[in-house]
């Protein structure tokens, strides 16, 4: 037997000793979170259906969330143009819901308002966008490609005035949202 194997039985036979238990005096200390307060935008209860408060509090929800790429005020501002413009659906009150914003939610929502994200790829694609890069499956992906995808979109829109579709299909860009887009985009 080696010297190394016998000094590893031996270890191994030795009594564990174990060192004395000491009491912690520091008092404990308790962090509290002070909640996060939303805004009442809602209108008055009775007009609403309960599909209607169900989304809005789904909404609220996904606002309160502290850890989230879409900063809170531009939350609050998308739900309160939703409503401002008579929309009701979950997705109106997620976006900008401009014209850009509908015509991809025709296109690549379904009905429980979740991206279908082959279809969204393939309208980039029409366009020229090039996607290859967005591979980052974490969570949340969908809601960052999506936004991400809209974003250089709409450059592709304020340069070419035509969003083509997969099919062939393509929907001139109205002239109000074309000058918003070639002022934002500075082209």
């Amino acid at each position: 037997m080696s010297k190394r194997n016998k000094a590893e039985q031996q270890a191994a036979l030795a009594p564990v000793v174990l060192a004395p238990v000491v009491e912690d005096t520091q008092p404990e200390v308790v962090v509290e979170a002070t909640p996060r307060i939303l805004e009442d935008l809602r209108p008055q209860e009775e007009d609403r259906s309960p599909e209607e408060i169900a989304d809005d509090a789904e909404i609220d929800a996904q606002i309160a969330l502290p850890a989230s790429v879409v900063q809170r005020k531009y939350k609050l501002k998308y739900k309160a143009r939703a409503r401002a413009n008579g929309e009701r659906s979950k997705a109106a009150k997620r976006s900008t819901w401009d014209w850009l914003a509908v015509e991809l939610a025709a296109a690549c929502l379904d009905e429980k308002s979740k991206l279908r994200v082959d279809e969204f790829l393939a309208i980039l694609s029409a366009n020229g966008v090039d996607h290859a890069k967005w591979t980052n499956r974490a969570p949340g992906w969908e809601g960052r490609l999506r936004m991400t995808g809209s974003l250089a979109l709409r450059r592709v829109l304020a340069e070419s005035g035509e969003l083509f579709f997969p099919d062939g299909e393509q929907k001139p860009v109205p002239e109000e949202e074309l000058v918003r887009l070639r002022a934002k985009f500075d082209i």
